[in-house]
């Protein structure tokens, strides 16, 4: 038996224990490393639901960890007992058409652990012992690095995928609102592109400092200037606070023909100035999870050419997995809280 966080609803978070599923040829058994709380699993657990996405079974959060490799199927090949890896939380089909059109992260049959998208869900990683298939594990064989280090290349994966979406930004100037994790991590990703200058703006001192950290060259209190001084100041916007605000401090500083991603996920109704977009030849441009990414942000911690530890705050273990998502919920403390087994 092994213990297990599972969110029934909305602030509705247990602690259970259960039983791995037996092992196939090609899987692998795994004990969590370290696990990220993101902010969708912040989101089911506060309501329940990640948009659309709503909470009808009980679920296992958790899409961001790493693992230690237990015991091995009769046919693995690519891990070994003892070894430490990174888990990709993806498993698209392979076989529809944005699959074979290279987009996997779009797929139409996509199984995406620790979400409420399909029924029944697909659990996560916030688990003692868990299972996965062979082909969503990478070896880590560098000592130096960290299980939570290891933890962080998917969301550091999604803050790549934006850049991507945003097109060469290689000279350019690049707005990213939200300091929180996926915004520091796309503030990473914009250096790692050759952007010549990166602002981070949040409501929030401690974020701006940790954005600083990681690499922004000016950082803004968006809720302490004027909004005219914000205008014209930026060649691409990447929206990752998830917030109405944030997403008109984009459309404000975005100069004319330059271009938008959103990363956060929005209120369900917000009221959107298209017409701001028309006038001024914006390009609003969403990016969802990533894909290929995943793969280039493994080799980017494993290289240490991306330091993400300043963004770990806290590692609590599973066991008081109730306090480590309070503690995610409050900014003024945390950026990225992780579980881990003891």
């Amino acid at each position: 038996m092994s213990l297990a966080c599972l969110i029934h609803g909305a602030h509705d978070l247990r602690l259970e224990q259960e039983t791995p599923p037996p092992l196939g040829t090609h899987d692998v058994l795994l004990r969590l490393g370290a696990g990220g709380i993101c902010g969708s699993d912040l989101h089911y657990y506060q309501h329940g639901r990640v948009g659309n996405f709503v909470v009808r079974e009980p679920l296992v959060p958790g899409h961001e960890a790493s693992g230690v490799v237990v015991a091995v199927g009769a046919e693995v090949t690519r891990v070994s007992p003892g070894q430490r890896v990174a888990i990709n939380p993806s498993h698209p089909c392979g076989r529809c058409d944005y699959c074979s059109a290279g987009r996997g992260n779009l797929c139409r049959s996509m199984f995406f652990l620790g979400s409420a998208s399909v029924f029944p869900h697909a659990q996560g990683m916030f688990r003692e012992r868990f299972v996965m298939g062979e082909r969503q594990l990478t070896p880590i064989t560098k000592d130096h690095i960290t299980l939570g280090e290891i933890a962080c290349a998917e969301p550091l994966s999604i803050g790549l995928h934006a850049i991507h979406r945003a097109g060469p930004v290689l000279g350019e100037t690049v707005l990213v609102t939200g300091g929180g994790t996926i915004g520091c991590m796309s503030v990473m990703a914009a250096r790692l592109a050759g952007a010549a200058h990166v602002i981070c703006c949040d409501i929030n001192d401690r974020a701006l400092e940790i954005a600083r950290t990681v690499g922004a060259d000016r950082t803004i209190r968006s809720d302490q200037l004027p909004a005219a001084e914000l205008a014209d100041i930026a060649d691409v916007a990447i929206e990752a606070a998830g917030s109405p605000a944030a997403l008109g401090t984009c459309l404000a500083a975005t100069r004319r023909g330059g271009r938008i991603v959103q990363v956060g996920t929005l209120p369900p109704e917000i009221p959107f100035p298209a017409n701001n977009l028309m006038a001024r030849e914006l390009d609003y441009r969403g990016a969802f999870r990533a894909h290929l990414e995943f793969d280039w942000a493994v080799q980017a911690i494993r290289t240490r050419r991306v330091d993400v530890r300043p963004l770990i705050s806290a590692q609590l273990p599973l066991a008081r997995s109730q306090e480590a998502f309070d503690l995610a919920l409050d900014k003024s403390r945390s950026t990225k809280v992780q579980l881990v087994t003891e």
